[in-house]
């Protein structure tokens, strides 16, 4: 049987296409805040990266009730390197609103987590939105989503998808983009129309499968899904069980939570179709099953897309190691990221020969770069390698390599230039198209090709080029690709920047120091125009003399260059490693001493 009070929809949109600022609205008007309350915005990015960077990091819970009927909304991740966040919070929902910029279109992204939607079998309704802009391509767009929709080979069901029409800073949608809505109550009909209530086995034997997971400091762990049969009371005795084939072993039932809004309700029991949170179970992993002791029926394992890139991440052992951060030693390391395991399901750690040495496999550079960013926030220090794709053995032996789509929009005046870029990182045109006052350009690129190009697309095109790209397939890898074409400033001795020095430093290159930060002998303190490395001293002070001169030479400096962690992690070599603290982020050489290197180089 299917439930006909409740609905659970997941909603599915590309980057800064708007889906953040719909949820806003979505809870707004279902009457979740009080009259008065102040909520601001972006309520559901409620994690500070998620914030500071626009972007959905995490899958998130909330629920809203319109004419009686409970909407489960479980919030997706619009970027394809978090795709794992993305695989196991779609088989909880069974519908999906695409939402569409009436502008850019379907992106790559957009059809990756379309194609899972799919796959599950969830029933799609399509949201224009941005409908307000004047650049707005609407029946265009329009028809781009069902060219998409055959790409993806959707059934005759799947494709007679209602369509919505849609401001989400104004709040309104409609069916007619000719007469703009004044609400959302459009959207809720839809929703309550065309997504069907989940199916719900009430009478069956408990099966719930833990889709995310939380912590609470009283609590303890708590586990995050669907119950797809029967019910579950608090004080329950279950069983838990990590796939068909696995043991099952006991475990007790605390607490158990429903979704309001966007917080979390006790209840003494729920049953199948809702989602729910429960609490008193330790040592729970995304995708085990909470079953019945006595018929247990364990659901099979949420399938997870492997790693395409890995780093070697390390103990920081820089002579500054230990004066910045909380959290320095292997130990702390090795306990933080196998407890991020447990619920960063796409994320890989390996042991390596040395002790203090990892390797961290994750499904793209801005995946590993945001859990890099994570630790540093949380007081870890550590240090980390150019990052590299993963090759994989194919038929007969053939290196295989991860290839990804790749789109650039950009001003037509900088057409030259991203094909100049490109060019050389082996990416193959493979669709060009008119956006309004943008040109699209799609490439079919090496993921090794796409390291490093973000902040040499931003250069060239100052600031106007955006760039979004998504796994595609492996393939039979190709030649070598350009390494970086400059050197590095790289420092001979220990101390603190002078200003003195680097006047006379910054004529061989860009500096990324500045007077009174600390330096270490093989820290690379600048980038220079040649393809040597320069050795520098950049603590060196003006010798003193017994001769007067009342003209001192005024000494001008440039401003230096401050790198973000992903900036850093795209401008360093196989010599070098991004020392990550709390406070900085430097970049240096693995050798430090320069006659090692130097020694290092000729064998």
């Amino acid at each position: 049987m299917r439930r006909t009070d409740i609905r659970n929809v997941a909603i599915i949109a590309h980057v800064d296409h708007g889906k953040t600022t719909l949820v806003d609205g979505l809870l707004k008007q279902s009457g979740v805040f009080r009259a008065h309350q102040a909520v601001g915005e972006l309520i559901m990015d409620s994690n500070e990266l998620e914030r500071e960077r626009g972007i959905t990091i995490l899958a998130k819970n909330a629920a809203v009730v319109y004419q009686g009927i409970k909407i489960n909304i479980i919030d997706t991740p619009g970027h394809a390197d978090f795709s794992g966040e993305v695989e196991r919070v779609l088989k909880m929902a069974d519908g999906a609103l695409l939402l569409v910029d009436a502008v850019e279109g379907p992106m790559p992204q957009t059809r990756f987590v379309l194609r899972k939607a799919l796959e599950y079998r969830l029933r799609p309704i399509v949201v224009v939105n941005k409908i307000d802009r004047p650049q707005a391509r609407i029946q265009e767009v329009v028809n781009e989503v069902y060219s998409l929709f055959i790409d993806l080979e959707a059934d005759d069901a799947q494709i007679e998808f209602p369509i919505l029409y849609a401001s989400a800073v104004q709040g309104t949608a409609s069916l007619d983009p000719a007469r703009p809505g004044t609400d959302f109550r459009p959207l809720f009909d839809a929703i309550v129309s065309q997504v069907p209530g989940p199916q719900a086995d009430l009478a069956g034997a408990l099966q719930m499968q833990v889709a995310a997971l939380d912590y609470n400091d009283y609590l303890g762990q708590i586990s995050i899904g669907r119950i797809y049969a029967g019910r579950i009371r608090a004080g329950d005795l279950v069983g838990l069980a990590r796939g068909p084939q696995s043991a099952v072993r006991d475990a007790r039932v605390e607490k158990i939570f429903v979704f309001s809004g966007l917080s979390r309700e006790e209840a003494l029991e729920a049953s199948a179709g809702e989602i729910i949170a429960v609490a008193g179970i330790s040592d729970v992993q995304i995708g085990d099953t909470l079953t019945s002791v006595e018929t247990p029926r364990p659901l099979s394992l949420i399938p997870i897309g492997e790693p395409t890139v890995s780093m070697e991440i390390r103990v920081n052992d820089s002579p500054l190691a230990g004066t910045e951060g909380k959290y320095v030693t292997s130990r702390h390391l090795r306990e933080r990221l196998e407890r991020e395991l447990k619920s960063n399901v796409a994320l890989r750690f390996a042991a390596t020969d040395a002790m203090d040495r990892w390797t961290l496999s994750g499904r793209g550079f801005l995946h590993l770069g945001v859990m890099l960013e994570t630790l540093r926030r949380e007081g870890y220090e550590c240090a980390v390698a150019r990052p590299t794709v993963i090759v994989k053995e194919g038929p007969g032996g053939v290196q295989l390599e991860p290839l990804e789509t790749m789109v650039v929009e950009v001003t037509p005046e900088y057409q030259g230039s991203v094909l100049e870029l490109v060019g050389p990182r082996q990416a193959v045109m493979t669709r060009m198209e008119t956006k309004g006052a943008f040109l699209s350009m799609e490439f079919r690129t090496p993921s090794r090709g796409i390291i490093g190009l973000r902040s040499k697309l931003l250069t060239a095109t100052r600031g106007e080029a955006v760039m979004v790209h998504t796994f595609l397939e492996y393939a039979p890898a190709g030649g070598s690709l350009p390494k970086r074409p400059s050197g590095v400033l790289v420092s001979t001795n220990a101390g603190k920047a002078v200003a003195y020095a680097i006047a006379q430093i910054q004529e061989r290159g860009r500096l990324f120091v500045a007077p009174g930060d600390p330096v270490y002998e093989g820290m690379v303190v600048g980038e220079t125009g040649h393809e040597a490395d320069i050795a520098v001293n950049p603590c060196r002070t003006k010798r003193m003399t017994n001769v007067r001169s009342n003209a001192e030479e005024a000494i001008q400096l440039e401003p230096p260059r401050v790198m973000s962690l992903e900036e850093a992690l795209e401008f360093i070599e196989d010599d070098e490693l991004v020392e990550i603290t709390p406070k900085s982020i430097r970049i240096r050489k693995k050798i430090l001493n320069e006659k090692q290197r130097r020694r290092a180089g000729k064998e």
